[in-house]
């Protein structure tokens, strides 16, 4: 069964940085997309960056794009989520997913994805 671990999260000011890391195990991370995706309280999840297995694709929803970067090393198992720039309205739980792939280029935050993180708490303040 894949697991995955996301840790990062905390209490930062706006305007700070904070980089969240995914890590999936046993399984090599290698045929799977990565996504992460966030829930505020009393909102709605939503999709937040995707990539796929071979680094080629990658999504970003409006809110973010220019100010959070998704990457991920296979040989390490790990994905990361780098956000720059925070805002109070990144304010949310953010939680990783994986799914397999058979090619290296495919992910999308419209898929569905059979693995869930924990969730990592990501704390914005004004």
């Amino acid at each position: 069964q894949l697991q995955l671990v996301e840790s990062g999260g905390g209490l930062v000011q706006s305007g700070g940085s904070l980089t969240l890391a995914c890590k999936l195990s046993p399984i090599p991370l290698g045929n799977y997309a990565i996504a992460w995706f966030r829930q505020a309280p009393g909102q709605e999840r939503e999709g937040v960056a995707s990539i796929s297995p071979g680094s080629v694709t990658l999504e970003y929803a409006d809110s973010v794009k220019g100010r959070f970067t998704i990457s991920r090393s296979n040989p390490e198992n790990t994905a990361w989520l780098q956000m720059n720039s925070l805002k109070p309205e990144d304010t949310a739980v953010y939680y990783c997913a994986a799914r397999f792939e058979e090619t290296l280029f495919r992910a999308s935050l419209s898929d569905a994805y059979a693995y869930w993180g924990q969730g990592t708490k990501v704390t914005v303040s004004s």
